[in-house]
């Protein structure tokens, strides 16, 4: 995650130019001027934008970056926008794009020449892609300023020090004075060395002292936030509770910690001597502490928290005339807006939305031969080990070389994204390597229900999201790639399509018998998307935004 908080701070004021010789149709540089937002709303006021420098290399290729908090949470989300071509028509609506799980907002822009949010943007849309917790430039709280003072402390400590050893060695000086100067210092060599060993003893102690302090005081603040916050959601994790009867036990070991510290009473030579160990055992505690605790959300915090959070946003920056927006998920984020749209429909409240694009996904996969089904042997032992986190990011990049190279041991993986000849190979390896993140497990096992009877349900288990669809009144377009192995045609159609209104849905599926083929990835990043897939879903878009 650290890779996330340096990211965020470096982008640039002007996006890399398209290749001329491309036919894919991008807006020139010039062409992203016209529009100025409006006045940020009030409730925005905490909100960062963040504009880019042309001096900082970026992780961030859109026109401006956005941050939006999120309520009863610490996490600020990041939106990357893309500011409307001046030469395109006015749109009405503002555009939201929704990435897959595990992935962030690259796998819209891969590229100048291979864009699926550019593309937008030149069509005249005022774009917007919108990176969930956890994923890409998106933040927890003030966890990069903690890490910062705590840097800090660590430096004023070690400059203390350092003085102290300068003034003692001064002190000496002087008080030898210059008489019988090689005879004294003879003398006094044995003395400076055992003053200075005494020095450094300190030294060492009160910074495993100030270490250990400031380590347990996060693991016990962050500690006593978690247990106190699932008591008063009814014990969710009552299993981890149980073992912890009285929290006042931690407060108390805080404050005699403290009160070491403040007494200047150091920690014996036995715990001394097992210094490394002791801080090395003690900070794996604090990271594996840490991540259960940060990686602790499901896709319904996306549905419930997230997602609100953006629109309205979107519509306090874009001021549309009738406060509703347009909106495209890819994979997850396709399932988002239509679990949004079910969701609403139960509860009787408008969605905001004019109209949805979804690519590659459905509420319920038991009907098809999606691939994932084989990974559902792991949900039961990831359930028992309780396995906090599933490195999708990581994973991915180790398994890259052995999908790509001789002896190709893992090349079935790399259909599951792309279809042959479908992707140049440079930005299949962007793709593959920069676009996947972290994720907790409780999201994978909440979406591992759309495999279930009944498909996708809330976390409770009692809600099933495709129940209401039939009642939403927002048009669909919903497209599905003909050798997309991960959600295939079957699965988009058989048990969400068809649950919408028909005169309210499209479906389209792209690929030919003969070729080319679509595969999961490749309608929003195939090389022929464009040129194929882009055009009708700007005509759809098109066609809804009148107000």
């Amino acid at each position: 995650m650290l890779l996330n908080h340096i990211g965020a701070g470096f982008c640039w004021v002007h996006p890399p130019r398209p290749d001329p010789k491309s036919q894919t149709r991008i807006s020139p540089l010039s062409s992203r001027r016209r529009r100025t937002s409006p006045a940020r709303h009030a409730a925005f006021d905490g909100v960062r934008m963040e504009k880019r420098f042309d001096e900082r290399r970026s992780i961030c290729t859109a026109d401006e970056l956005h941050r939006v908090s999120v309520s009863n949470s610490d996490w600020k989300l990041a939106l990357w926008r893309y500011l409307p071509s001046p030469e395109a028509p006015l749109r009405n609506h503002p555009l939201l794009l929704l990435s897959g799980v595990a992935t962030n907002a690259i796998g819209y822009d891969l590229s100048p020449e291979s864009s699926f949010a550019r593309y937008m943007s030149a069509q005249g849309f005022d774009t917007w892609t919108l990176e969930v917790r956890g994923a890409g430039l998106s933040t927890l709280g003030d966890s990069m300023e903690e890490d910062e003072e705590y840097l800090k402390n660590l430096s004023e400590i070690d400059s203390a020090i350092s003085d102290g050893i300068g003034k003692s060695s001064a002190s000496s000086a002087r008080a030898m004075g210059f008489k019988n100067l090689g005879a004294s210092f003879v003398s006094e060599v044995p003395h400076v060395k055992r003053r200075a060993s005494e020095i450094i003893t300190k030294y060492e102690e009160m910074r495993l002292t100030t270490r250990f302090m400031e380590i347990f005081t996060r693991i016990s603040e962050r500690l006593a936030g978690f247990l106190n916050g699932d008591l008063l959601e009814g014990g969710k994790n009552s299993a981890f509770v149980s073992q912890i009867k009285d929290l006042s036990q931690i407060k108390d070991l805080n404050r005699r910690l403290r009160a070491i510290i403040e007494g200047q009473r150091l920690f014996p030579a036995q715990i001394l001597e097992l210094q490394d160990r002791f801080t090395a055992t003690l900070e794996e505690f604090q990271k594996q502490f840490e991540l259960i605790v940060k990686y602790d959300w499901d896709f319904d915090h996306y549905l419930e928290e997230d997602i609100p959070a953006a629109m309205e946003y979107l519509r306090a920056q874009c001021q549309p005339r009738d406060g509703k927006l347009l909106a495209i998920g890819h994979s997850m984020g396709g399932i988002l807006l239509y679990a949004k749209l079910s969701h609403c429909c139960f509860d009787g409240k408008d969605s905001g939305l004019a109209s949805v694009v979804t690519l590659a996904s459905s509420l319920d996969y038991t009907p098809s031969r999606s691939s994932l089904k084989l990974l559902l042997p792991l949900v039961e032992p990831a359930q028992a080990l309780n396995i906090p986190v599933i490195p999708v990011g990581p994973l991915m990049a180790t398994a890259y070389p052995l999908a790509s190279y001789p002896p190709y041991v893992l090349s079935w993986l790399n259909s599951q994204i792309s279809a042959q000849d479908m992707m140049d190979r440079k930005l299949f390896e962007k793709l593959v390597l920069n676009n996947f993140c972290t994720v907790p497990s409780k999201l994978l096992l909440q979406l591992a229900t759309a495999f279930q009877k009944g498909g996708l349900r809330d976390r409770s288990g009692t809600f099933f999201y495709k129940d209401h669809l039939h009642k939403s009144n927002v048009p669909v377009l919903a497209i599905a790639g003909d050798r997309d192995l991960i959600c295939p045609p079957e699965a988009v159609y058989a048990e969400t399509v068809k649950l919408i209104p028909e005169e309210l849905v499209t479906y389209k599926v792209f690929g030919e018998p003969d070729g080319p083929h679509y595969a999961h990835y490749d309608l929003v990043g195939g090389r022929l998307a464009a040129d194929q897939l882009y055009p009708c879903i700007t005509e759809f878009l098109i066609h809804y935004d009148m107000v």
